[in-house]
């Protein structure tokens, strides 16, 4: 079904004469003529009846226009948004792990600063799962560029370190070492702790990090999510060694630094190899890299 066709069906329909759809068209009447039969062979139905010097839809045709004008509105919609993404505008998708909500945002907002008169648009999706699952929707292309820890063998993705977050002490108002502004972990061993389930990527880092004070504490509680942890300490169910997030200050927590043993965890920017990006996304990808910490210092 010829594009040019439907296009003059529905031109031909709003005016209903031949003469003038022609003129607004720049065709002569005859190519108008042609191109309406042919559309009316192709369908097996008529289009159109004659109503003295004008022409009007038959009960076919008003049922064709509404379908062909949501058609093409919706392609010229679709052609508009892609020389748009040519142009180096249009949407990215985000994909991150929800504790670097704070920090991504950042960079979203200078990169926009940026590019003041670009109509880009960005959609962020936080979750509270773990890399994996962020991983497989960048793979999946439900995002376009994912924010996570470094996984391994993962050969189609390219991961680039950006930041790194620091792991705290956090107890409750009134605890024995609510006093202490740092503090060893062997010193804990001998209160409750709220620790991370065996299905979070930082239960592993934590247990190493207890393993060389010599112990590990007791745990009464295991939860997947940081915020929910912070939740319990909070109500006074016990303490924990969990990432410093900018919420923890606006909770009645102590947070502690944590001296001894020392440690950190680096976030990475993901993207897939070898697969085509729009150049919004070239562009914001560059961005990061070369506004990221950890990328300017060689890390």
């Amino acid at each position: 079904m010829n594009l040019y066709h439907l296009r003059y069906f529905v031109t031909l329909a709003h005016l209903e004469h031949y003469t003038k759809a022609a003129e607004i068209l720049a065709i002569t009447q005859p190519s108008l003529s042609h191109a309406i039969s042919s559309l009316e062979k192709e369908l097996g139905v008529k289009l159109f009846e004659k109503d003295g010097r004008n022409v009007v839809l038959t009960k076919c045709g008003q049922a064709f226009l509404s379908d062909v004008e949501q058609s093409l509105e919706m392609l010229d919609s679709s052609v508009n948004r892609l020389q748009m993404t040519g142009l180096g505008e249009g949407r990215i998708d985000i994909g991150m792990l929800r504790t670097l909500s704070s920090a991504i945002p950042k960079f979203v907002k200078d990169f926009l600063d940026s590019k003041p008169n670009k109509n880009i648009h960005f959609y962020f999706h936080a979750s509270t799962d773990l890399s994996e699952d962020i991983i497989q929707g960048l793979k999946e292309r439900r995002y376009d560029i994912a924010f996570c820890f470094k996984l391994e063998n993962e050969p189609l993705v390219e991961f680039h370190p950006i930041s790194c977050q620091e792991l705290v002490l956090i107890v409750p108002k009134g605890h024995p070492l609510e006093g202490r502004d740092s503090i060893d972990l062997e010193d804990t061993l001998a209160y409750p702790h709220i620790t991370f389930s065996e299905r979070s990527g930082l239960r592993p880092v934590i247990d190493r990090m207890f393993e060389t004070c010599g112990g590990f504490p007791q745990s009464d509680y295991a939860l997947e999510e940081d915020l929910a942890i912070a939740g319990l300490v909070s109500a006074g169910f016990g303490i924990s060694v969990i990432p410093r997030m900018s919420i923890l200050e606006y909770m009645p927590v102590k947070i502690i630094e944590i001296t001894k043993p020392s440690w950190e965890r680096i976030f990475y920017m993901a993207t897939l190899k070898n697969v085509y990006e729009a150049p919004v996304i070239q562009h914001f990808k560059n961005f990061v890299l070369e506004h990221a910490d950890l990328v300017k210092k060689n890390y």
